[in-house]
């Protein structure tokens, strides 16, 4: 008589959750022919199979079936996270975004897409770089549809084969509508939308104590990362040196409170309205962005699964 005991600590020996899967599939095959042959006893030989050899052996045809498909780091994520990932990272200047964003790649194994980014990456002498950068000396912005046939052309690269998330767009229902029309044509929709939420006062308090170092990238904060030549004083040009050269930091344009303020405005008038666009799919996954940053990505990755 078959033993199911016996096959289940088999699979279990197996190791991965996707290999003891396809063990288990095999264990269950092997059984279906061994009670098929143990119903009609006159047609074997001896009329007395062993199940669990039976069912052994379906354990071995499984296991290396599943072993086949990929590595089973891959096939776990993959099995959490499928169908494809397509995914908008959302939220206000300052909220998190670029912290996350690498947090999410790293668990998922899908690239975050910037479109700033990607516009910058363009090779000049393709036909779509040169319209861009024909807009981008008149201080233009890139239309809609340049953008859209941006994105068209990069998700089809191997990278996003398992999925991808967009960093700064959709900017407002019109671009939503855009990026929808292009994922019906392959039957694919957004599949979660992570809202990072935080107050405006607090957006303000991180965007403008922040100050840059020019040549290298390093970023400071007045209050959570300030320099060491700031030494408790108020901040100014004389005082905000970069830790490693003594050179002099800056404050990006947008930086500035009074950049700020309409920077807001717009996310609230034109881009939040996208949650409410997608909001009725049950995509939208509201997060705590007023937090440490560990306990944001707590409630990223719980977001990520539902």
């Amino acid at each position: 008589m078959f033993n199911m005991r016996s096959a289940i600590r088999a699979c279990r020996s197996i190791g991965s959750r996707t290999m003891m899967r396809g063990a288990f599939c095999g264990a269950v095959g092997g059984a279906g022919v061994t009670m098929a042959i143990q119903s009609e006893p006159s047609r074997c030989e001896s009329g007395m199979v062993n199940g669990v050899a039976a069912a052994l052996a379906g354990v071995g045809v499984g296991y290396f079936a599943a072993q086949a498909l990929t590595d089973s780091t891959e096939q776990d994520r993959y099995q959490k996270y499928w169908p494809r990932k397509i995914m908008i990272i959302f939220g206000p200047p300052g909220a998190g975004k670029g912290t996350q964003s690498p947090k999410i790649e790293a668990e998922l194994g899908i690239p975050p897409l910037s479109t700033g980014d990607m516009l910058r990456a363009l090779d000049p002498e393709s036909a779509i770089g040169r319209e861009v950068g024909a807009l981008m000396k008149q201080g233009k912005f890139a239309t809609d549809e340049m953008v859209i046939q941006i994105i068209s052309d990069r998700i089809q690269q191997d990278d996003c084969t398992t999925g991808f998330i967009l960093d700064g767009f959709p900017r407002n229902t019109a671009q939503a509508n855009a990026l929808d029309d292009l994922l019906r044509t392959t039957g694919e929709v957004v599949s979660c939308v992570i809202q990072l939420d935080v107050p405006d006062s607090v957006v303000t308090v991180r965007i403008c104590g922040r100050w840059m170092h020019k040549s290298s990238g390093r970023s400071y904060h007045v209050k959570f990362a300030p320099p060491k030549s700031l030494n408790g004083a108020v901040p100014n040009a004389e005082n905000m040196l970069d830790d490693e050269t003594g050179e002099a930091l800056y404050q990006r344009a947008d930086d500035t409170e009074g950049a700020l303020k309409k920077r807001l405005e717009q996310y609230w008038a034109k881009t939040t309205p996208i949650l409410d666009h997608y909001a009725p799919t049950g995509v939208v996954r509201k997060v705590n962005a007023n937090q440490g940053i560990e306990a944001v990505w707590g409630e990223v990755q719980e977001g990520l699964v539902r």
